[in-house]
């Protein structure tokens, strides 16, 4: 069946052929890029923290896992870029543009590169396809360590607090919806790949 997008787009496609072009590469990362945005909007905020919980974190980390390191992270500069330019791809709890990188969140989004990347390279060094689940899971870990690291160190700088309080507002409260979202991502990426292979 044809798209109207100027590559043929089937059921049974791989990534591997979207790659290879760099058309692909464009359609692979801007619907990156929207999958991480619709994430961003699914979004409530906690009254004892200035950063609200969303689905971007886990976004990100499938990003990684399903582009690997390179167009992943460049797939999520892509994203940062469209906020900047004032397109609603970041969280509505706070306003658009180039202010949300300057807000609490700030920290959270500049480290989505880097996490996308680290959760690609984890997976791009697993070559066997029996520990596809763990190898993800240890992905996401990979990620979320630079996203709470960037995340909170960011806090403690806007706030002037020490790296004990910038722990308690910005990682402590987030730390049992990752381990949900880390296992989702993973279980979303297998299921994948047992498609990708069928």
């Amino acid at each position: 069946m044809q798209s109207s997008f100027p590559i043929q787009l089937s059921a049974a496609q791989d990534l591997r052929t979207l790659r290879q072009t760099f058309t692909g590469q464009i359609f692979l990362a801007v619907t990156a890029t929207a999958f991480v945005a619709i994430c961003a909007h699914i979004s409530v905020p906690l009254y004892f923290t200035p950063v609200p919980v969303t689905l971007q974190t886990m976004a990100v980390i499938l990003v990684g896992l399903v582009l690997g390191p390179a167009l992943g992270a460049c797939a999520m500069v892509l994203y940062l870029a469209e906020g900047v330019m004032g397109l609603p791809v970041f969280s509505p709890q706070y306003p658009g543009g180039i202010a949300h990188l300057l807000g609490p969140t700030a920290g959270y989004l500049i480290s989505y590169p880097i996490a996308a990347a680290a959760a690609g390279l984890v997976m791009k060094s697993v070559r066997s396809d029996r520990f596809q689940f763990l190898a993800a899971t240890l992905a996401g870990l990979a990620a979320n360590v630079f996203i709470f690291a960037l995340g909170a160190a960011w806090i403690a700088f806007l706030s002037h607090s020490s790296a004990s309080v910038a722990w308690h507002l910005g990682v402590v409260p987030f730390l049992p919806g990752e381990i949900l979202k880390i296992a989702a991502a993973a279980s979303a990426y297998t299921t994948f790949r047992k498609w990708q292979r069928s």
